[in-house]
């Protein structure tokens, strides 16, 4: 339950929108890249690596901070607010960008995702500092945030709006973000912040509980990202199979994309109550059934095509936040900062595998079989929450239900 009288229900919901806004970064190029490409003669590489290069920021700034233990250094709003800043500024950058200055394009790119790095986990971190009962579903919520707040470029450019818009909108949001948090307290489990001690990563890296809890975020991310990545190509090669119009696909995948946000909500608010590891595995195995059977539906009518795929974007993103709420549940509290950040760099490494991986799969063989290579993850996932669920660490996790 959530105590609006202490607070909770106030901080639960001003996080959320900080996080929800912040991350209207991420895809910010990505959501109009079809647009650049025919502005600027991009290559298929450079189109991929609009959303690439924000995820070897990301990484690079991810593993820097847990290295550094910065996440249990520096208070977490404030590095949340310093990063939102940084990387609205830099994704400004864009607008000055032409066809000669891909490179350049690239770069800003880069430095967006390493600031992206001390904005989500740190959120993170926020949220769990405001609760401990109850915290798979308000981290469910901040996930479910992120993914709204992730697919909203697409909402912008399906709009109308020509990419200069998509750009200066994420980037206003972002600012928007910075001064939300602001108005965030310290919750009453927030861990002091710690010295630097090289010893902290390798604490984390020797925990069983934190490396299977990591496993199973590493086959949720081996789908997660090269699915929002393609999602648009994908509806508009099938649409072009099938001979028919399935509408606007940057609102399509808008749809498909953010509905992850209830899926993160729901998933949260059961894992409370039947354990995480349950509703973490059974969510990868409707998941990954979607990305298996995209052989089967591709090219088919929408009325068959766009169900499947809101059923995906439900549960493809429903198991993240749990994830990381038993990341925060195994390991100990002076580590939960660096413990964080240290699973999301290495799963957000996985994710630049799979987002060149697919339109690769998909030039050779068509989009037909393009996402089919995603449901390896999600299976290998399954089996790391199964042993999870069996080991000790399980009665640590969600009051003792695993």
């Amino acid at each position: 339950m959530i105590d609006t009288v202490g607070g909770q229900g106030r901080a639960l919901a001003w996080i959320a929108a900080s996080q929800l806004l912040a991350l209207s970064l991420w895809f910010s190029a990505s959501a109009v890249a079809p647009q650049l490409r025919d502005i600027w003669q991009l290559t298929t590489g450079e189109e991929a690596g609009l959303t690439l290069a924000v995820q070897v920021g990301f990484v690079f700034g991810a593993l820097a901070s847990s290295l550094l233990n910065l996440a249990d250094m520096v208070p977490s709003r404030r590095l949340f607010v310093i990063s939102a800043i940084s990387g609205a500024a830099t994704n400004l950058g864009l607008l000055a960008m032409t066809e000669s200055t891909v490179s350049t394009t690239l770069g800003l790119r880069f430095l967006t995702g390493m600031f992206l790095a001390g904005v989500y986990p740190s959120g993170l971190k926020v949220m769990a500092g405001w609760f401990k009962s109850g915290r798979g579903m308000a981290l469910g919520v901040l996930v479910g945030a992120l993914t709204v707040g992730s697919a909203s470029p697409h909402l912008v450019r399906g709009l109308g709006l020509e990419w200069q818009g998509v750009v200066v909108a994420a980037s206003a949001f972002t600012m928007l973000a910075a001064g939300v948090m602001t108005r965030v307290g310290d919750g009453p489990y927030e861990v002091p912040t710690q010295t630097f001690q090289w010893r902290h990563v390798a604490r984390v890296v020797g925990n069983r509980g934190v490396r299977l809890a990591t496993y199973g975020y590493l086959g949720h991310m081996w789908e997660l990202y090269a699915m929002w990545t393609w999602t648009a190509t994908f509806l508009a090669a099938s649409a072009e199979a099938a001979g028919v119009s399935y509408g606007s696909i940057p609102l399509i995948t808008f749809a498909v994309i953010s509905i992850g946000g209830v899926g993160s909500w729901l998933a949260g608010l059961v894992a409370d109550r039947l354990g995480r590891t349950r509703v973490a595995g059974g969510a990868m195995v409707v998941s990954g059934a979607c990305a298996a059977t995209t052989v089967l539906y591709f090219g088919a009518t929408p009325w068959i095509v766009i169900p499947v795929m809101l059923i995906w974007g439900l549960t493809v993103v429903a198991d993240s936040a749990q994830f990381s709420t038993m990341v925060t549940e195994t390991a100990g509290d002076e580590i939960r900062g660096t413990a964080l950040t240290l699973q999301v760099a290495v799963g957000f490494l996985l994710t630049l595998v799979t987002i060149r991986l697919v339109p690769e799969i998909a030039e050779v063989a068509g989009w037909r079989w393009g996402f089919s290579v995603l449901a390896i993850g999600p299976a290998l996932g399954v089996v790391a929450m199964t042993r999870l669920a069996k080991s000790p660490y399980a009665a640590q996790l969600a009051g003792g239900r695993g």
